[in-house]
């Protein structure tokens, strides 16, 4: 882009296909998350399916750092136009399996294909962000992609609701379908005018491919799976899950900068960070329509928009902190968003534990969609401001990778729990866990500002050199 460029807004001209496209392939994941969280505990019913829940959830977000890798890898040697296109086919591909499954063993083999594009879709858009627009417009096309969740948010939940008790759970799925055509053909002048080159005519060498980090993601995956399968094998489930944990951490070391499983200050602290959130947010939502279907009478129509209500306010806060952009400072933001997630989680926790009114649970989860809408997209920003031309694609996709496996690792273990403990317990059993998730985002969200000490003794800015470089 040229320098007359710079103070155009993300619907200006030179970005409007860019816009346009990117937040259409966003409203594409949106609806189909919601609208699936919402059927679930209906297809679990549907088809015996109550062992296999967590893995209709944690799978696809397991592959998904398989898909995250690859693009990453993708993006960094040519752009990120062929990894966009190759996971709109696959994310559709997965959308089918699902659509026409019989058994949950289809259906989950249908959600891991869906991960796997959908994966590698996130971080192909976060690189073309990086690619298409100016630091300044950083925050507001990431505000602009929460804001495409609103419509999702306002028709996902009660259509999917509609659709299961009216017609069949199946339409859900394929319905979703029929949004890719519109999506991807409002994409395509938008990447096709990006060319298929490297980010940088600096970068003297195209980047190789990194088949030892697909090979970390993928056993990474496997750990997932493991240890959502860990409870069906009686005897030594236990010590599968522990192996399958240990493997996953393991796996995903070379897949993140280096000091992130520790917390250290700066980039490794934000993909931390980013994780967490995820793993205490999702974590804790999957189980709250479950809750409200199975505890309070609610029809899925109506339990699913709860989700509305937290989508509407992620959107909202997201929207806020676009237009507060530098007078709101990134490490604040990450730091409310982090306390209004734990609270918002402990509402859960009460509720299922003293079977409190539902209202207490669904207005609560009000101020968890604002805390991640607060804190999402400034995290996003600061990892693409940690980051250069060589390793766009790493970094966003070391931030996807903590958000999916995060979420994944959560959904495992709160699926393990809820098997575990009886029926009145489990729920309050889920919900617990997550809170504790939470508490470790709200005690290391202060380290995503790293700071060095300036000439003077004094403390300087974000320390982004140390780690723009550290692939391990």
């Amino acid at each position: 882009m040229t320098s007359d460029t710079s103070t155009a807004g993300i619907l200006s001209r030179p970005y409007l296909l860019a816009t346009v496209g990117a937040c259409a392939l966003v409203f594409l994941s949106a609806f189909e998350s919601l609208a699936v969280t919402t059927i679930m505990p209906l297809v679990s019913r549907d088809l015996d399916g109550a062992s296999l829940y967590a893995l209709a959830f944690a799978g696809p977000l397991a592959t998904g750092v398989m898909g995250m890798v690859a693009a990453g890898n993708w993006s960094d040697r040519r752009g990120p136009a062929a990894p966009l296109y190759s996971s709109v086919a696959l994310f559709v591909a997965g959308l089918l399996i699902a659509g026409m499954a019989g058994t949950m063993e289809i259906l989950v083999l249908g959600r891991l294909v869906q991960g796997l594009g959908g994966g590698a879709m996130t971080v192909a858009l976060y690189v073309l962000v990086a690619r298409v627009y100016p630091p300044a417009l950083h925050p507001k096309i990431f505000a602009a992609f929460a804001a495409s969740w609103v419509v999702p948010s306002l028709v996902g939940p009660f259509a999917a609701g509609v659709v299961a008790q009216l017609s069949s759970w199946h339409w859900v799925f394929l319905g979703v379908v029929g949004l890719v055509v519109p999506a991807l053909l409002m994409v395509v002048p938008a990447v096709r005018g990006m060319g298929s080159g490297p980010a940088s005519e600096s970068v003297a060498e195209p980047v190789p491919w990194a088949f030892g980090r697909m090979g970390w993601a993928a056993l990474a995956a496997v750990g997932v799976l493991g240890l959502n399968l860990s409870a069906e094998v009686p005897g030594v489930g236990g010590v599968i899950a522990v192996v399958a944990l240990v493997l996953a951490l393991v796996a995903v070391r070379p897949l993140v900068p280096r000091g992130t499983l520790t917390a250290r200050r700066g980039l490794p602290s934000v993909i931390l960070v980013r994780g967490l959130a995820s793993a205490a947010f999702f974590g804790a939502e999957v189980y709250l329509p479950y809750l409200l279907t199975e505890r309070y009478a609610f029809t899925p129509t109506f339990a699913g928009l709860t989700l509305t209500g937290a989508a509407l306010a992620w959107a909202g806060a997201s929207a806020v902190q676009g237009r507060l952009g530098a007078r709101l400072a990134d490490d604040l933001a990450v730091k409310i968003g982090a306390a209004l997630v734990l609270v918002a989680v402990i509402s859960t926790l009460v509720t299922a534990a003293f079977a409190l009114p539902a209202g207490v649970a669904i207005g609560g989860w009000i101020l968890a969609g604002a805390g991640m809408g607060l804190m999402y997209p400034r995290l996003s920003v600061m990892t693409l401001a940690l980051s250069t031309p060589e390793n766009q694609g790493f970094n966003s996709a070391a931030m996807s990778i903590s958000d999916s496996l995060g979420g994944a690792l959560s959904l495992a273990a709160t699926g393990l729990v809820f098997a575990a403990f009886t029926t009145t317990n489990s729920f309050a059993g889920v919900f617990a866990l997550t809170a504790v998730i939470a508490v470790v985002g709200v005690l290391i969200a202060p380290r995503v500002a790293a700071r060095v000490a300036s000439p003077d003794g004094g403390m300087g800015g974000l320390d982004a050199k140390p780690e723009l470089s550290r692939h391990a």
